[in-house]
């Protein structure tokens, strides 16, 4: 590189990063308005004196009243949707399949299967017991469909990890229902959890997730650069010194941790790990050290966004957070299969 040339590459590289802090910057007031908007608006709409009286602990009045159980909700809804999108952003990497999600994958069904049958059969009950079965859950649908899409000629190509993810989630729900069906006394609290929502929270039943999140957000993150060897492939990421094997099972533990944990606090929410990794690629690109933590902030602002949608679009009563990601995620889910040939699957 001449000397001419180093002043405008300098600049680029120092205009890049500015680019990347004003991005950063955007989605961290997009998901702080969001927040706001979580708290505020709902059933009954509140005015910032009571929001100000509910966040300081006062419920005197029914307005802080109505703020100090939706602070909470908005808490477990930011959680929620940073690692449902973390996990879908990892899980596209370590699968190389732009339609991977956990919901799609299996993982959210198998882990929703797991608690159900540790409900009916085991008696389990609290949600310490619910996340070890999830996660448990979690990781079998993640091995089980793995092994089936890597069956026959080209091992685990992504339209068969599709399929076999497909297959897999429909006849974990399959298994589930059927379970539910002869136990009346079990079946209403667990049809409910099983839509997905984040109604009804509260910082006592967040606080037992809390470990094995913070375990599967710093795997995925830690795995930013393998996921980013992986993208050249197996050979590639191999010659120059990556694990494939290595990379590929901590970061996919990361997301079956994200995952499960995720479906044992607030039941199987599908399609916000699909969405959003593709729209944080037009944002910030292909580059996973990036990639991982906008989609972490992105999946925050959507399910937040979605439960405000919720409660709003059905005043006086609210739909659960789950059906509304479906609405968002169903169309985008046949925009992404209609815009990609099926080779490139």
């Amino acid at each position: 590189m001449t000397a001419e040339a180093a002043p405008p590459m300098a600049a680029r590289l120092k205009g890049a990063r500015r680019g990347w802090r004003v991005r950063l910057a955007f989605v961290l007031l997009v998901l702080g308005f969001a927040c706001l908007l979580s708290v505020t608006l709902g059933t009954r709409d509140v005015g910032w004196s009571a929001v100000m009286a509910g966040v300081m602990g006062d419920t005197e009045t029914m307005e802080a009243a109505v703020v100090a159980v939706r602070v909470p909700r908005t808490v477990l809804a930011v959680i929620a949707g940073a690692a449902l999108g973390l996990a879908g952003a990892t899980m596209q990497g370590v699968t190389r399949n732009p339609l991977a999600d956990p919901g799609l994958l299996g993982v959210n069904a198998g882990a929703a299967l797991a608690v159900v049958i540790g409900v009916a059969w085991a008696g389990l009950h609290g949600l310490h017991a619910f996340l070890w079965v999830a996660i448990l859950g979690a990781g079998l649908a993640a091995a089980f469909v793995y092994a089936i899409g890597s069956l026959g000629r080209g091992g685990a190509t992504p339209l068969k990890l599709a399929l076999a993810g497909a297959a897999t989630s429909i006849a974990a729900s399959s298994f589930t229902v059927a379970i539910l069906l002869p136990r009346n006394d079990i079946a209403g609290g667990i049809r409910s959890w099983q839509v997905g929502g984040v109604g009804g929270a509260s910082f006592e039943g967040i606080a037992p997730a809390a470990p094995f999140l913070g375990v599967g957000l710093i795997l995925c993150m830690m795995s930013a650069r393998n996921l980013n060897l992986l993208a050249l492939g197996d050979e590639a990421a191999t010659g120059l010194g990556g694990r494939v094997a290595r990379a590929r099972g901590m970061a996919a533990l990361g997301a079956v941790l994200l995952c499960g944990a995720t479906t044992a606090v607030c039941g199987p929410i599908g399609f916000v790990g699909l969405v959003v990794p593709h729209l944080c690629r037009m944002l910030v690109g292909p580059d996973h050290r990036r990639l991982l933590p906008f989609s972490a902030l992105a999946g925050a602002i959507l399910l937040t966004c979605a439960d405000v949608a919720g409660r709003l679009v059905a005043r006086p009563s609210e739909l659960e957070v789950g059906i509304v990601t479906a609405f968002i995620g169903a169309p985008f889910f046949i925009w992404i299969v209609r815009n990609r040939r099926v080779a490139d699957l």
